[in-house]
């Protein structure tokens, strides 16, 4: 039987074991693989199952593809129907990636139990417990129970061969690392593992119309667990983020054919689920008086086409060690340093001997520079003890100048915020917006306090 090294951490191949990945640059990460048995049918010829046969592969002119009106399976759920872009595809093939107990198991089962009230025919996959333990979460999600097909199982081929069956709109596999296929001579979660179960699935879906949903894990450095070729193959790969002490989650999507990838769902986890949450700026905007609170800015975040208005917290103190603490929570350390850098060559404020912490509220991630105003005035007011106006925000991205530049979709970043009741903006530049004061700056050394 032949062999071959496969990297355990990016899927890169071999015909020898190496020590370092040359593409990802893993140390001993590879692995010996042999390749799996063909079962041969009569003749020789490699036996296939009714669920990958393919049909006609002629080519034809594109105008003359037939398309259905009713493309899109609606979930119920508005906060992930605007991530996936308007509801699941019919044929379309997800997986859903998370840290451990982040709630990816409860927003599979949510989806199953909203799709099977819309009249549609669901089969949940349950490779990592029993039915038992899937029938009691159902229980306290409210789920109806009476209508979703479920099966406890990890052989790929059992499943698709009960799937080919049911005819399902939509298929659940919890999860992809713990089903295996017989065939393939590794372990569960291996990298061959993975992506030999992923091709499978995709030839399902594309093949018989049925849209597949995989729960995936993820690795130490927050990536999908298994080959990059699993996220290469499939239509969405959809992250759940957030701490398991917050109750917020946020669904963010990395990939999907189907729709934007600018797009967030922001839910709250509950005891009976994960529950939508429809205003989210006033969610991370923080109950408290701003007026007396130093170090503290309200900045206005754009996802995708969605204003969200977060609190940009910034503590600056003197440090007692020779090389000064820059922590982050939400935003990029290496764009605070570049901030501090900034800061000293343009004001004159010298944070070189200075901690300096950064925390955006709530748990979101800022991965746009339109946060740089906002979070370099709340480490200024920290620094000079002296608090922000707490009707004010702030946003615009700051250049190595010192000047302040322009950001996309400023209009609706500030209506977001007159509709909170904020009644002045510092931006880089002019936009005239009902009940909100526009206050232009040029140069972050403009501002004074």
């Amino acid at each position: 039987m032949p062999s071959k090294f496969v990297c355990q951490v990016c899927g890169y191949e071999s015909p020898k074991w190496l020590g370092r990945c040359p593409i990802c640059g893993s140390w001993n990460s590879f692995k010996e693989v042999k390749e799996p048995k063909r079962k041969k049918g009569r003749g020789g010829v490699t036996e296939q199952h009714t669920w990958v046969a393919e049909a006609d592969a002629a080519p034809i002119l594109l105008s003359s593809v037939e398309t259905r009106l009713e493309q899109r399976i609606k979930t119920g759920i508005e906060e992930l129907d605007r991530v996936l872009g308007g509801g699941i595809v019919a044929g379309g093939f997800y997986i859903i990636g998370g840290d451990p107990g982040i709630g990816k198991s409860t927003i599979a089962l949510q989806i199953a139990d909203r799709v099977v009230r819309e009249g549609r025919r669901v089969v949940y996959v349950t490779a990592e417990e029993s039915l038992g333990q899937l029938k009691m979460r159902a229980q306290r999600l409210s789920a109806k129970l009476d209508s979703i097909f479920a099966m406890s199982a990890s052989d790929i081929s059992r499943i698709l061969d009960a799937a080919s069956e049911l005819k399902p709109d939509l298929l659940i596999i919890d999860s992809i690392q713990t089903i295996y296929n017989p065939d393939v001579p590794s372990a569960p979660g291996s990298v061959t593992q993975v992506r030999e179960c992923g091709a499978m699935l995709l030839r399902f879906s594309k093949s018989t119309g049925s849209a597949v949903i995989v729960v995936g894990h993820v690795t130490k450095d927050g990536t999908l667990a298994g080959p990059r070729t699993l996220e290469h193959m499939v239509d969405a790969v959809l992250y759940m983020e957030g701490d398991r002490n917050i109750g917020l989650r946020i669904l963010r999507a990395i990939k999907n054919r189907f729709g934007s990838t600018d797009e967030i769902g922001v839910f709250e986890m509950a005891y009976n689920g994960l529950i939508e949450v429809k205003n989210p700026s006033e969610f991370f905007l923080s109950k408290m008086d701003r007026s007396q609170r130093i170090g503290v800015s309200v900045i206005p975040l754009l996802e995708g086409n969605r204003p969200i208005l977060v609190e940009a917290q910034a503590l600056v103190s003197p440090s007692p060690f020779a090389v000064p603490m820059r922590n982050t929570t939400g935003f990029d350390h290496k764009r605070l340093a570049m901030l501090l850098a900034v800061i000293e060559n343009r004001t004159g404020i010298i944070l070189r001997n200075a901690d300096v912490f950064v925390n955006l509220t709530g748990g979101i991630k800022a991965d746009e520079p339109g946060a740089d105003l906002g979070v370099a005035l709340a480490i200024i007011s920290s620094f000079k003890r002296v608090p922000l106006p707490p009707d004010s925000v702030y946003v615009g991205e700051i250049g190595l100048g010192g000047e302040i530049r322009p950001v996309k979709g400023l209009r609706l970043r500030l209506q977001e915020a007159a509709r909170l009741g904020f009644r002045k903006a510092f931006v880089p530049t002019q936009e005239k917006v009902d009940d909100i004061e526009v206050v232009v700056v040029r140069n972050l050394a403009d501002l004074e306090f």
